[in-house]
C-alpha cells in the first residue's frame, strides 16, 4: 500500500464505519461458523496497523505478521507479542500444523502468488483448522482505490473457489458481503472511473453519514451464511484444512 493509506488506516480504524462494521461481521462469523476451540491458537497474516488484533485476541492466543515496517510498528503497540515480518508465501517463521485459526483479511489481493500463499497457510493450519479470508470482489469494479492500495486483482467467486480447491482447502462458507451498500459503492467507483479519480475513497465521512453506513453494513453480521448474498463489494470465506 501507499504510505498515506497506512497512515489513514492508523488514524481511522477505530472510528471509520467500514472498519467497525467489518470487525462486527468477522467476529460473528468466527463465533457462528469457525467455532474455534477454547484458547485457540490464532495467527493473523498481514495485520496492517493491527485494527483486528483486539477482536481476534478474544478467541485465544494470537500471533501476527506484517510486511510494512511502519504499519508493523503501530501493530506492535496493540499486541503484547511481537508482530513478525513475513512476506507471503514465506511463512517459515511460523510453526507448521500449529494454528486453529488463521486470518487473512484483505491481504491475498496484495500478493503476486496467491496460490502459493494459500498452500503455505494450509501447511500452518492444524488438521481441521480454519482460514478466515476476505478479498475485494468483482474485477469490473477496479478503480483508483485498488491502485492506491496496491492490489494485484479483485476476485470472482468462481476464481476464489478454484484457488481453494487447488490449495487443498475445503470450503465451509464462501459468500459475498458488503451487499446492502453495494449499489452505492459500485456507483461511486463507476463515477470515479468516468471522472478519472486518482485517490482512494477511504476518508472519514461526517458523523451522521458514518453512523448510518456503520449500521447498514453491520446488519450483515446476522445475515451472512444464513441468507444467500447474490452480490457484494467483497467476498468472505471460511475454509478448512481437511481433518
Amino acid at each position: 500500500m501507499e504510505r498515506a493509506v497506512f497512515d489513514r488506516m492508523a488514524e481511522l480504524d477505530q472510528d471509520h464505519w467500514w472498519f467497525i462494521a467489518r470487525r462486527r461481521i468477522l467476529k460473528r462469523l468466527i463465533e457462528r461458523v469457525v467455532k474455534p476451540p477454547h484458547k485457540a491458537r490464532i495467527l493473523e497474516v498481514g495485520c496492517g496497523t493491527g485494527h483486528n488484533l483486539a477482536m481476534l485476541r478474544e478467541f485465544g492466543r494470537l500471533e501476527a505478521s506484517e510486511l510494512d515496517r511502519c504499519a508493523r510498528a503501530v501493530a506492535n503497540k496493540r499486541l503484547p507479542r511481537k508482530v513478525k515480518e513475513a512476506k507471503l508465501p514465506d511463512l517459515s517463521m511460523f510453526e507448521r500444523n500449529g494454528y486453529d485459526l488463521i486470518a487473512l483479511l484483505d491481504v491475498l489481493e496484495h500478493v503476486p502468488d496467491d496460490l502459493a500463499s494459500l498452500r503455505a497457510i494450509h501447511r500452518r493450519l492444524k488438521p481441521g483448522g480454519a482460514l478466515l479470508l476476505t478479498v475485494p470482489a468483482n474485477p469490473w469494479m477496479w478503480s483508483a482505490h485498488d491502485a492506491a492500495h496496491h492490489h494485484f486483482r479483485r476476485y470472482t467467486k468462481k476464481q476464489l473457489a478454484e484457488l481453494f480447491l487447488r490449495s487443498g482447502l475445503e470450503v465451509q462458507l464462501l459468500s459475498y458481503f458488503n451487499t446492502l451498500l453495494f449499489p452505492l459503492v459500485a456507483a461511486a467507483r463507476l463515477v470515479g472511473k468516468v471522472t478519472r479519480k486518482d485517490s482512494a475513497d477511504d476518508t472519514l465521512p461526517s458523523a451522521p453519514v458514518n453512523s448510518v453506513l456503520r449500521r447498514l453494513f453491520g446488519l450483515e453480521a446476522g445475515i451472512i451464511g444464513r441468507v444467500p448474498m447474490p452480490f457484494g463489494v467483497s467476498l468472505v470465506a471460511v475454509v478448512r484444512r481437511p481433518a
